[in-house]
């Protein structure tokens, strides 16, 4: 089980809900938490967590602030034959891991993904629940699996081999969704289940417009990136980005009256905006490397 943190106290409410896991009798949970921070700010935290809730856990101090340099880490401290990811700021239901091996032996998948389910506060706005943007999405396009994400992941150790997370999708982001990307083109065989289920709590950092924007925005780099090195032309690329983000507008314009409908054609505008940026050869934005909500 690999967990990477920055400065989040919340990975302790996460470590406590691993410890709930309804494992099968054979198997065995061990945790490997690596901390991004120049420092080792999450060390008494999460050795804490480890001895009151008799966790069997590893703790690693992975600095450099670039999330890639955590992920590697913990997978190259990762030996058993089934490796799980999830995000330190999450909570997974009693019966998550169960539902992901349950699914991959369902499958003979290499990877399975579960599903993300963002949970909001009482004061959240009604147009934040309704259009739950904050939410992660099936990795699913066209029906395939052809990226994917570390929030909700299990790898078989073996798929993985030598691949690991690319270090200039660090600071931006997108990280995951590159490695798993390049798993896919290697031929890794991949699935989906919304059984496994994890919450997400979203924080008032993120409960706003502005953010779900810069993170459309974002995801629509690297994915812009990610088919510029696959040999795709940056005019083709951004000729249709751009008319992507030209009928977003067109249905933002169309749909003002609904609250949610035009939230929702804005943050896709910024995500075409994100591929069109990739294409301009814009500078990624940096999501990491500051203290996170």
């Amino acid at each position: 089980m690999c967990v990477c943190t920055f400065r989040r106290p919340s990975v302790a409410r996460l470590l406590a809900s691993l410890a709930k896991q309804e494992m099968r009798t054979a198997t065995r949970l061990r945790v490997i938490v690596a901390d991004n921070d120049d420092v080792p700010s999450g060390r008494e935290t999460v050795l804490r967590a480890f001895a009151e809730l008799g966790l069997d856990g590893i703790y690693l101090h992975a600095p450099a602030r670039n999330i890639s340099v955590a992920r590697n880490a913990c997978l190259n401290a990762a030996h058993a034959s089934l490796i799980a990811f999830i995000d330190d700021d999450e909570v997974a239901r009693p019966n998550w891991l169960a539902c992901l091996v349950s699914e991959m032996d369902r499958t003979r998948a290499d990877v399975v993904f579960g599903k993300v389910n963002a949970t909001y506060d009482e004061d959240a706005p009604g147009w934040m629940r309704r259009a739950d943007l904050h939410s992660t999405p099936a990795p699913l396009r066209r029906g395939k699996i052809e990226g994917g994400y570390t929030c909700n992941v299990l790898i078989k150790r073996h798929a993985v081999g030598a691949f690991r997370f690319d270090p200039s999708f660090g600071r931006s982001g997108g990280e995951d969704t590159a490695f798993f990307a390049m798993l896919a083109r290697a031929g890794v065989v991949m699935a989906y289940t919304p059984a496994a289920v994890v919450v997400e709590p979203v924080s008032r950092g993120r409960a706003n417009l502005t953010w779900l924007r810069t993170r459309a925005y974002r995801a629509g780099q690297t994915y812009g990136m990610l088919r510029l090195r696959e040999g795709e032309a940056s005019t083709a690329v951004g000729a249709v980005s751009l008319a992507k983000v030209a009928w977003c507008l067109v249905v933002l314009g169309l749909t003002i009256w609904s609250p949610v409908r035009w939230r929702r054609a804005a943050v896709r505008a910024h995500l075409h905006a994100g591929v069109l940026g990739a294409a301009l050869g814009r500078a990624p934005i940096e999501l990491y490397g500051a203290a996170r909500g």
